[in-house]
């Protein structure tokens, strides 16, 4: 079976005659802990992963965008200047956002002829968006010369995202794509942007982390998300805090009793204490690895960060609660759903040997509940974006 990386300059040289100027690819992510943190200026840990999206491209002599697909039908042409948010629909502004992003930053960019494809899971929350925008971004900057930083380029693609495609994502899928190192987990304090590599060898200490994607439908640009973003920014100001990161663990029931009393009270408790206890558990799980300390033992962590995700922030589902619970029961150390929620991936901490258990486990659990069937991989930290 042939690479993304071979089949965009296959289908480059089809589709716009000759060859690109060059290849470059992105990696998904899968974070391994701190989620819906991001936006609230708060700590993730996530990893590249081996998967992700390759660019084939070359700059043109007019100011226009055509952008192909390997999964779509048809090339999608754009004039740079006519891109916009709500302009351009589809999987093709992801693209073109990052176009019009580095445009509004001031930056000259030239027409692109591009082919992309990719081998991460579509809705399988592990960031397909996020690689396709920053093999797009690497690709631009270094064919227009720009000389932009992985800050740089994590703070256009984040806009793009944003403003173009309007999914209120917080900006770490973009720096787990840019940041990551194979062998190593990626650190990110979403306030200051400072990213720091944590080593994190499964294989040395006889584990595996398994990926289940669970099969139920994943979508960022929905209210769902929005709503849980809204949710923390009107807690915040009731608690007249710049963002919830700077709630302790030590303040927070003293935080909880300021939100007062009703039904919306109520639930910005509980939004509010996902987010405080989540960015705990993902400073005891960096201390955890910085130590040195036995793999293992962050396992009940994950699945405490599944638990306040599914009580107290409440974006679980049945499929992913059902794969938590059966990974566990088959002996896992810890696990818990990944992504932005509603459907995507489970992650489970498991013993290397026990990763074909694991997954039969799975899927005996979702035929008994009537699910579709899930799929799973073993998730490999792998470098971040890069030219080919």
């Amino acid at each position: 079976m042939t690479s993304p990386a071979e089949r965009v300059a296959t289908e480059f040289a089809e589709t716009f005659g000759g060859k690109p100027e060059g290849r470059w690819w992105a990696p998904g992510r899968v974070n391994l802990i701190g989620e819906h943190t991001d936006y609230n200026d708060g700590f993730v840990l996530p990893l590249a992963l081996e998967q992700g999206v390759a660019a084939a491209a070359r700059p043109t002599g007019d100011p226009v965008l055509r952008v192909r697909s390997v999964q779509q039908e048809g090339t999608v042409d754009v004039a740079l200047s006519d891109i916009a948010p709500g302009v351009v629909s589809g999987w093709s502004a992801y693209v073109s956002g990052v176009a019009w992003a580095l445009r509004e930053a001031g930056h000259e960019v030239p027409g692109l002829d591009v082919v992309v494809d990719g081998d991460i899971p579509s809705g399988a929350g592990l960031s397909s968006s996020a690689a396709l925008e920053c093999a797009v971004a690497v690709a631009w900057n270094e064919l227009a010369g720009l000389g932009l930083s992985r800050h740089d380029l994590a703070a256009v693609t984040q806009r793009a995202e944003n403003d173009v495609v309007g999914a209120p994502t917080g900006g770490m899928d973009q720096m787990a794509s840019l940041f990551g190192r194979a062998g190593h987990l990626v650190f990110l304090d979403m306030r200051t942007l400072e990213a720091e590599e944590v080593p994190f060898d499964l294989a040395a200490a006889g584990l595996a982390l398994v990926v289940v994607d669970t099969q139920a439908p994943h979508a960022h640009v929905d209210g769902e998300y929005a709503e849980r973003r809204r949710s923390c920014e009107r807690a915040a100001e009731i608690l007249g805090v710049p963002a919830l990161r700077d709630v302790t663990v030590d303040a927070l029931d003293a935080a909880l009793t300021r939100l007062g009393d009703g039904a919306e009270a109520g639930l910005l408790r509980k939004r509010v204490r996902h987010i405080v206890t989540e960015n705990a558990r993902v400073l005891a799980v960096v201390a955890a690895l910085r130590a040195g300390d036995d793999l293992r033992t962050i396992g009940p962590t994950l699945t405490a960060s599944h638990a306040s995700m599914r009580d107290d922030f409440e974006i679980t589902v049945p499929e992913v609660d059902t794969a938590v619970q059966a990974v566990l029961d088959a002996g896992a150390h810890g696990a818990r759903m990944t992504g932005g929620g509603f459907g995507g991936c489970v992650l489970a901490l498991v013993e290397a040997d026990a990763v074909e258990a694991v997954v039969r486990a799975v899927e005996a659990a979702y035929a008994a509940a009537g699910f579709r069937a899930p799929s799973a991989f073993v998730a490999v930290a792998a470098d971040g974006a890069r030219r080919l």
